[in-house]
Parts: structure tokens; sequence; C-alpha cells
């Protein structure tokens, strides 16, 4: 017995390098593609072209034109984030907690699943496609119902064109966040609720919405990081006609005329900043939830 006990962690070292080895391309990956880019990021940030330190870049985003890009994709974001929030929320309960078919269910969370990732150029062209001038859509109302979109001020190439491609991911995620937590709330909370002569509304007030409080909010702040980090579908569908950071960083780093890479690097960081600041909400947040679903 002595001598089996003593070969188990001699045995258990070769299984355990194996599974270190599984892993190793996701932090080769990570190291590569994440931490180096953002640590030259960081760096970039802080020097001038001469290489020394400075604080300059960081100096040259209360600019006027940087000032008001930022604030433009804090609008944008905080729009998609709420109403993604809203919308999600209403299609996750109903088929939560409604009586749907459960193949109806599945097939949303699928649609959820792909189209939470379905972004850039792809959906960018889809909203083109669609909501363009020339758009299926916008023939569609303009010969069948005589409604003439882009004769009553729309653009898809606006600030609300780029709100609605927006939310056609972040819908989708607020689903795929939020229905996890509604399936948590446990049978017998509501039958509680209504033995006490709790309303349907009183139960949702005082105890559904507080226990769920932490995640809605949490998601609100991963779908504000989520769109605000959005680049390439903003560039793909507006091109230059919408100064947000985006395309404000984007506009710096390619090498035209206003190439400044150390005011990019700055711009960069500042994103990266608000980016892991609602990110961090979100994962506080989302620890707080899990205690009380548990």
């Amino acid at each position: 017995m002595t001598t089996i006990a003593l070969s188990l962690p001699s045995a258990r070292q070769p299984r355990q390098m194996l599974s270190w080895l599984g892993v190793a391309p996701f932090f080769l990956f990570a190291l590569l593609f994440l931490i180096l880019p953002t640590l030259n990021i960081v760096v970039g940030a802080f020097r001038n072209p001469q290489g020394q330190v400075t604080l300059e870049n960081l100096g040259k985003l209360l600019s006027p034109s940087i000032r008001s890009a930022f604030w433009i994709s804090i609008e944008l974001s905080l729009l998609t984030a709420v109403l993604g929030c809203l919308f999600g929320f209403l299609i996750a309960a109903a088929i939560t907690l409604g009586d749907l078919p459960r193949p109806l269910r599945n097939a949303i969370l699928t649609f959820s699943g792909v189209a939470s990732n379905f972004a850039g150029v792809p959906l960018a062209f889809a909203f083109i496609a669609t909501l363009g001038r020339l758009g299926f859509v916008t023939m569609l109302l303009r010969n069948w119902f005589g409604i003439n979109l882009y004769g009553s001020g729309f653009n898809i190439v606006s600030f609300l064109g780029l709100a609605l491609t927006y939310l056609y991911f972040q819908i989708p995620l607020m689903v795929l966040i939020i229905t996890p937590a509604l399936e948590g709330l446990k049978r017998e909370w509501r039958e509680a609720a209504e033995s006490l002569g709790a309303s349907g509304a009183q139960y949702w007030r005082l105890v559904a919405l507080p226990v769920l409080w932490p995640s809605l909010l949490g998601t609100l702040a991963l779908l504000f990081a989520n769109a605000f980090g959005a680049v390439a579908t903003a560039i793909a569908l507006t091109g230059s006609s919408l100064s947000i950071a985006p395309i404000v960083l984007f506009a710096q780093i390619r090498g035209d005329v206003l190439n400044d890479p150390h005011l990019g690097y700055a711009i960069a960081f500042a994103m990266i900043v608000l980016t892991a600041i609602a990110n961090g909400i979100y994962i506080l947040l989302r620890m707080r939830a899990e205690r009380w679903l548990k």
C-alpha cells in the first residue's frame, strides 16, 4: 500500500504536464494578441516620437474634436446598452417564464448565440442591403406603403442607423446573459409571495427584480463595453461620416494626413480604461448575483 501511494504522484505528473500543454496555445494566443499589444499601447500613450516619457498625448484627448468623439461614443453605447437590456430582457422573460414551446426557446437561444457574434463588415453590409437608400426594406416601404424613410430624415450612416445596427448584436447578447439569471428564480419564491397575497406586479417589484438587479446592472455595463469597443462595424457602415472614438483612432493609425500613432495610442488607452471599468463592474455585479441565485 505504501508503494502504491508513493507512486501515485509520479503517475500524476505526466498527465498534469499534458494538461498544461493543452492550454499552452491559449496562453500563447493571449500573450501575443492581447497582453503584449495592450502593453505596447500603454507604453506608447506615454511616449513621444523621440521615445521620451510625456503626458502630451493624454493632454490631446481634451481637444474639442476628440472629446466630442468620446461623448458620441458614450451616448451611442449607453443608448444601445439600455435598449438592448430592455428588449433582451423581455425576450428572455418570454422564452423562460412564458408558456412558449420549448423548440421556439431553443431556436431563439441558438439564433442569439450566432447574432451576438455577428459584427464587422458582414453586419454593416447586411444593414446597408436592408435599410440603405436602395435597400430591400427601404424599397418595400416606398413601393408598397408609400413610406419614404430617407425623405423623413432617416439615414443608415447616421447616429440612429449605427444604433440600430448595434442593437442587432446587443439584444441577443442580453438574451444569452440574462436567461440563466431568470432560470435561477425559484418557483417557491413566487408561490410564497402569492400565498401572502402578493400580486404579480408586487412579486416582480419586491422579490424578482431585487434578485435580478445585480445581473441587470452588470449586463448593462457589459453591453456598454461591447458597444464602446465595436470598431469594424462602425468603420464599415459609416466610414468617416460619424466621428466616434473608434473611427478617430483608426484615422490616427492608418497613415493618412492625420497620422499620429502616439495620439492613437492615447485614444486606445482611454478606450481600454473605460471598457475595463465597465467590465470590472460587470464582474463584481455578476459575482453578487451568483450568490443570490445559488
